[in-house]
């Protein structure tokens, strides 16, 4: 399988080292977590992935084309960890600008299913995002990013907001996309609820202070670091002196 996302050498920002040397290989059709504490990094390698942010040394390419370029970053959806969007416009006239934005016919239909299986109220759509709950706008903004079909899904901190029953109806879609799916779909997921990770990934990079200090599966994980479960492999990797 060819990588959907080559990290080479990476650095940014050297003199904080927000990030050091970093190389990272995910492959196509891969579900690849991306976890650590506050400020290790993950959303500063995501915002280099998508060429907001200008590291000093180092190569990226997306899908084999270079990150800067603009073409590259139309195989990829994202969604931000603070997701915001404009508060005077309604649910569906922010799908419909981002259905546009992605070149992608707005689906009423395949909208509403997405509704009800995220447990949001189709009374959304008609409602402004400006009175919007914070679980309401990061489903909205999820579902902007399964609609627009794209072969590279990147979402930074998706659970944020959402209630547990919201949190178990998304992994079971992520994981239902990927069975039913007949192009391969990636997805990196930068996250804090290691259970998640663990649930839904094929492997998982830790990120420390803006190291790389581990990349493998999340069992490899548990054995490298002598521990039954990943939240005390990880641990066990980020206290070792």
């Amino acid at each position: 399988m060819s990588n959907a996302i080559t990290i080479d050498n990476l650095s940014l920002d050297l003199e904080k080292k927000r990030l050091s040397a970093i190389n990272l290989n995910i492959i196509e059709g891969e579900y690849f977590g991306l976890v650590g504490m506050n400020g290790a990094g993950k959303t500063s390698l995501i915002k280099s992935v998508l060429d907001f942010c200008r590291p000093e040394m180092g190569q990226i390419t997306i899908s084999g084309q270079p990150s800067s370029q603009i073409q590259s970053r139309t195989q990829v959806a994202y969604l931000p960890e603070r997701f915001q969007a404009s508060e005077n416009l309604t649910g569906e006239r922010f799908l419909r600008r981002m259905m546009t934005l992605y070149q992608m016919p707005y689906q009423h239909e395949a909208t509403l299913q997405l509704f009800d299986t995220l447990a949001l109220d189709p009374s959304a759509l008609t409602l402004r995002l400006g009175r919007h709950s914070k679980g309401m706008s990061q489903k909205i903004g999820l579902i902007a990013c399964l609609l627009s079909q794209r072969p590279i899904l990147i979402l930074d901190e998706p659970m944020s907001g959402l209630d547990p029953y919201a949190r178990v109806k998304l992994k079971n879609l992520l994981q239902q996309l990927r069975q039913h799916r007949s192009i391969p779909q990636t997805l990196l997921l930068s996250s804090h609820m290691l259970g998640d990770v663990e649930a839904l990934c094929d492997r998982i990079a830790i990120l420390h202070h803006g190291k790389l200090l581990f990349v493998g599966t999340p069992s490899e994980c548990q054995q490298k670091f002598k521990a039954n479960s990943l939240e005390t492999a990880y641990m066990n990797c980020v206290t070792i002196p």
